[in-house]
């Protein structure tokens, strides 16, 4: 179960760092539920759409940005993630922890990122 949940994370995963939102929607398909909740400190998304704007968004601030998993574990349909945030030249920037739900066929319906918000500058 353990093996089958990280191959699904890291498909999610790889939808952050895909270049187009066709190419991040192909791949949320494949592997996060159409029904799927997406939280961390910045957003509650619902839906494959509002979490894609989301990406496309994090892809204008950090163009290349994209995230490398560290440690994953699970266990009954639930998991936890860390991760480092990496830009397009691969200098790490920040890092974070996720947690994910699985449903019965596998595929991710809630995914939660925490991680510490910059302050803003003034």
């Amino acid at each position: 179960m353990n093996d089958r949940h990280e191959r699904t994370w890291e498909a999610y995963v790889s939808a952050w760092r895909a270049p187009s939102a066709d190419e991040k929607r192909a791949t949320l398909r494949a592997s996060v539920a159409d029904e799927c909740e997406y939280r961390d400190p910045l957003i509650e998304a619902k839906g494959h759409e509002p979490l894609i704007a989301y990406m496309v968004d994090f892809h204008k601030q950090v163009p290349g940005g994209h995230f490398v998993t560290t440690y994953f574990l699970a266990h009954h349909d639930r998991s936890i993630a860390k991760w480092n945030m990496v830009d397009g030249s691969g200098t790490v920037i920040g890092d974070g922890t996720s947690y994910g739900q699985y449903r019965g066929d596998g595929k991710l319906v809630a995914m939660t990122g925490f991680f510490e918000v910059p302050e803003s500058g003034s």
